[in-house]
């Protein structure tokens, strides 16, 4: 979380206006009128201002200090400070979105944080979460990814009892940065 106490204007500024539309839609089509959802790992806090805008219920966590104080400014409301390992909601959320945060998470400390998400999902709960394509794992410009390709995203998320509902690959929505691929995962909490 250092790099992103460290570079909290200069991320900001750089993925605030990404354009990220065909994946809200595809996420909000699953989700009720109002419905409550936690941004996961929120950063710029892009997603969780369009989804209060848009008349969601929002919760919004980040596990930068400098994140939150810049996220809650732009959204409006107070985003909380907590890292996957500590999220302990339950059955809360009616959607979960974790657009490029779960990809901080190591590969042996995945399965407790899915734990945990689907602990704060209620039941047909949906969750959106998306990773850089990809098989390495390790630090990489002063941070740590966990990079999957889709079918290690699927056996992950159906090894940790969420339904697939969908995958698909996209390039980054950041300009100058077409060439990076990105792996999307939308998944239903089906006990």
């Amino acid at each position: 979380m250092n790099y992103y106490d460290e570079n909290a204007q200069e991320f900001f500024d750089g993925t605030v206006d990404a354009d990220m539309s065909s994946h809200h839609d595809k996420f909000l089509k699953l989700m009720p009128e109002n419905g409550h959802i936690l941004d996961a790992g929120c950063g710029s806090g892009r997603d969780a201002k369009l989804f209060k805008d848009s008349g969601y219920d929002v919760t919004a966590i980040d596990g930068s200090v400098e994140m939150c104080r810049l996220a809650s400014e732009f959204i409006g409301i107070d985003v909380i400070h907590m890292q996957f390992q500590e999220i302990d909601f339950d059955k809360e959320f009616d959607g979960i979105w974790a657009s490029a945060s779960l990809l901080h998470v190591p590969s042996n400390e995945l399965g407790s944080v899915l734990g945990n998400l689907k602990k704060s999902l209620k039941e047909n709960g949906t969750l959106y979460a998306s990773f850089k394509y990809g098989d390495f794992e390790g630090e990489r410009n002063g941070r740590y990814f966990n990079d999957l390709t889709e079918s290690a995203a699927i056996e992950i998320f159906e090894k940790n009892y969420f339904k697939v509902i969908e995958t698909w690959i996209t390039h980054d929505a950041r300009p100058g940065r077409e060439d990076e691929r990105w792996t999307n995962i939308l998944l239903r909490n089906e006990n």
